[in-house]
């Protein structure tokens, strides 16, 4: 294999190779789009090609800035959806989804709350519940974000009650 071009890190295409399905899925469940995990993929691959972070660290260091990156993805995403909302309700000219889109369009907000939900909860407790349920074990979302191991089922499950309180406060102020 020929040498990597100047500024590439040499490890960088085994790195790729072994986590990227792993990035693209973390990120594909904050932002429920494989489209958009894909992006923020490319995105953390090019930070990690301009870091120092160790090969052998670079699993739970690229899940936890796939992670960071698609909250902030869903947090601006979220700020343009209330602009955007906004602006519809002011102009009587735009109307509303089609009656046969109902269900689709539910489905699809319900998606929306929850992701709004987990974006509004601690950084901390998110990136643990979205490396948990992307299939990371506890040891690797401990190393991942520095934790003790036996602190990481607490992480969770402070987290998973916090999202439940954020969903039922959502439904609350509906």
């Amino acid at each position: 294999m020929p040498p990597p071009p100047p500024g590439v890190r040499a490890d960088l295409e085994p790195v790729f190779r072994a986590s990227y399905p792993r990035v693209v899925g973390v990120a594909a469940r904050v932002l429920g789009s494989r489209d958009e995990a894909e992006d923020v993929a490319q995105e953390v691959f090019l930070s990690f090609g301009r870091s120092t972070v160790p090969a052998g660290e670079a699993d739970g260091w690229l899940c936890v800035a796939a992670a960071h990156t698609a909250l902030n993805q869903q947090r601006t995403r979220r700020r343009r959806v209330a602009r955007e909302v906004a602006h519809v309700r002011t102009d009587p000219a735009r109307g509303g989804a089609a009656p046969d889109a109902a269900e689709a369009v539910l489905a699809r907000e319900e998606r929306r709350r929850v992701r709004d939900a987990l974006a509004r909860l601690p950084r901390k407790q998110a990136i643990a519940l979205v490396l948990r349920h992307s299939g990371l074990s506890y040891a690797e979302v401990a190393a991942a974000l520095g934790l003790s191991l036996g602190s990481v089922g607490t992480t969770v499950r402070r987290a998973e009650s916090a999202l439940r309180k954020e969903l039922n406060h959502d439904a609350s102020s509906d």
